[in-house]
């Protein structure tokens, strides 16, 4: 079943998605504060406007922004809009300060996530951690030696985490639900992990997997 998916954001990952669940049969709409700037939405043939005109579309919206701008991109989404929706949060709290030694810096601390504080400001908009861990190159149908990675989730509602699960496997991954919001914590570190080879080496081309045995 197709979604119609709302993304909040007009970057790489942004493009990254919208090119991918086009692929995968969804409708795609993406949100911009300059929406005739995205060029590339209109050669992909989808709808460039507001956020808000964006979050009224979206059946299920995704929030591809930098981290410091995730609250007021809500914002202007427009909090009775998104009411109830269902956000899937790519976000991470990268500082703005430079990485140390290929370790980037969070403006959270170990103990609280930014999806946390997204939850709280918005306590009734139904959040799900997703796609935070990973480069955008890779986001959609990844194709590695190992196999299959892992997208790790969370998020307090089960329906919601159920949903995007099923997209996350459309487009190519294993799920891994970590439970509630505060798992973002470690699922945003992970952001921290993933670019350490990046930073160090210029190596970009890999992603998480969960072995069990």
């Amino acid at each position: 079943m197709g979604y119609k998916i709302g993304i909040l954001g007009s970057g790489d990952v942004a493009r990254s998605l919208a090119t991918g669940f086009l692929r995968h049969r969804h409708e795609v709409a993406v949100g911009s504060r300059t929406p005739g700037a995205v060029t590339w939405a209109h050669e992909l043939g989808i709808r460039a406007q507001t956020h808000a005109e964006t979050a009224a579309w979206g059946e299920i919206l995704v929030l591809a922004v930098a981290g410091r701008a995730a609250c007021e991109v809500l914002e202007m989404a427009g909090a009775t809009t998104i009411l109830g929706k269902i956000v899937i949060d790519v976000t991470n709290p990268i500082a703005e300060e430079p990485p140390e030694h290929g370790v980037l810096r969070f403006f959270t601390n170990a103990n609280e996530s930014l999806m946390e504080r997204l939850q709280r400001a918005f306590p009734n908009v139904r959040f799900v951690k997703a796609f935070n861990s990973v480069g955008h190159a890779l986001m959609i149908d990844p194709r590695l030696p190992g196999g299959k990675p892992t997208m790790f989730i969370c998020g307090n509602d089960d329906a919601a985490k159920a949903a995007v699960a099923e997209i996350i496997r459309d487009v190519g991954w294993n799920v891994e639900d970590m439970g509630m919001v505060e798992a973002a914590r470690p699922i945003e570190a992970l952001c921290i992990l993933w670019c350490i080879p990046g930073f160090l080496r210029n190596e970009w081309h890999h992603a998480f997997a969960l072995m069990k045995g």
